[in-house]
């Protein structure tokens, strides 16, 4: 079995004068690269309205962050080859519930996984099978939070 070796960050009296670190500075890149690109595609596949409006929200204040979560998740992971949408939205969903502190990206997922097809059936068991490895209030939690999306949902008309 090969071993995973991490190699440590280089100092940062080691880093090209064009790419010195300043502390406190940022080390903003544009927003407009092929990684940035593929995830907002991405997102648009998936229906991704509500993550795209709190990236906006987010953008004046870190212009980093809001890149960073376009570029990493949807552009680098959610858009590899090996699972199609509905099973990465169930996945994330799942995954959501589970951790129990994080409604807001529940909500936008579970969004997201009916916008590629998943039922709301299959979001409710998915939510269901977590009371078993996350327990009862992240289950409940992650239901109250499906029932504020199959709500809204209704209201538009979807």
């Amino acid at each position: 079995m090969a071993s995973l070796i991490i190699k440590p960050s280089p100092h940062p009296s080691t880093l090209s004068p064009l790419r010195k670190h300043t502390p406190g500075m940022s080390d903003a890149q544009p927003a407009s690269g092929e990684r940035y690109r593929r995830g907002l595609a991405q997102l648009e596949k998936m229906g991704g309205e509500s993550v795209q409006s709190m990236l906006g929200n987010i953008q004046d204040l870190s212009p980093d962050l809001a890149r960073i979560t376009v570029e990493f998740p949807y552009g680098d992971i959610l858009s590899r080859p090996g699972l199609d949408l509905r099973s990465r939205q169930i996945a994330t969903v799942a995954a959501l519930t589970a951790l129990g502190n994080a409604p807001v990206q529940l909500r936008a997922h579970i969004d997201m996984a009916l916008a590629v097809g998943c039922t709301e059936e299959e979001i409710k068991e998915v939510i269901i099978q977590m009371a078993v490895y996350a327990g009862f209030p992240a289950a409940l939690n992650g239901m109250a939070a499906a029932l504020e999306v199959f709500s809204a949902r209704e209201k538009r008309g979807v």
